[in-house]
């Protein structure tokens, strides 16, 4: 009787003991994200974080979608077709507000500086400095001319057809430049807890100016303008 109680007791302790391994099991599974895994209903994920370079990058992607509605406007003018003023004034007022009022003093305030500190790319850096001021008194003049009245005058045609021209073979090599070389070297001037301070900078900034839309918002405002010219549609630049 003592050797089958022992062997009873034997078999108890060894199933409690399976049982204890496959509930082990189960929440080791559940915790590495399985398909049994409890959902995260009606909790917020945390909003991606967006590099400083990124930032920078994904802001010039606006600057390339306003050199869009001024490339269109340009082929309407040299066309004798009809351009909206207020869709041209508000390409530029966007570069005015968000390229040149923000992500350009970013650049200023926060890259310029230290590269020049650091003795890197100085004559990039002084090149990109003209360029703004140059960039701010084209703009200036697309805003002036930006206007029923210029646009029913030949004259005044041909000089914001010039000054479009101007700022788009400026901005491109501009933007391109920053992107290959300015942005990627920034991480070899600073500290990594320095890089991600700018980003916590960037994205406090942008809020501040362009309040809780940010990005996104000022990127519907570009999609307005685009769809009241007819090119807001991507398939339409697609070769036929």
């Amino acid at each position: 009787m003592a050797e089958k109680e022992s062997s009873r007791r034997f078999l108890l302790v060894t199933a409690a003991s399976a049982g204890a391994g496959w509930m082990l099991a189960g929440c080791a599974t559940t915790s590495t994200g399985s398909t049994h895994a409890p959902e995260e209903s009606g909790e917020k994920k945390e909003e991606e974080e967006v590099s400083p370079a990124e930032d920078l990058m994904r802001e010039h992607g606006v600057l390339r979608r306003v050199l869009l509605i001024y490339e269109e406007s340009l082929r309407r003018l040299a066309g004798g077709e009809k351009v909206p003023p207020r869709t041209l004034a508000g390409g530029a007022q966007i570069i005015r507000r968000f390229i040149e009022d923000y992500h350009e003093k970013l650049e200023e305030q926060f890259l310029f500086p230290r590269f020049e500190r650091a003795g890197k790319l100085l004559e990039l850096v002084g090149v990109l400095r003209d360029q703004h001021a140059k960039g701010r008194q084209l703009t200036a003049e697309v805003l002036r001319l930006a206007t029923p009245e210029s646009l029913s005058s030949p004259d005044s045609v041909a000089s914001l057809t010039r000054t479009l021209q101007l700022f788009i073979r400026m901005y491109r090599p501009h933007a391109a430049r920053e992107d290959t070389v300015l942005f990627p070297a920034l991480r070899q001037v600073v500290s990594s807890r320095e890089y991600d301070a700018l980003g916590e900078d960037f994205e406090r900034k942008e809020h501040e100016l362009f309040g809780v839309g940010g990005f996104e918002g000022v990127v519907e405002e570009v999609a307005t303008l685009e769809k009241a010219l007819g090119i807001y549609e991507l398939s339409s630049f697609t070769p036929q």
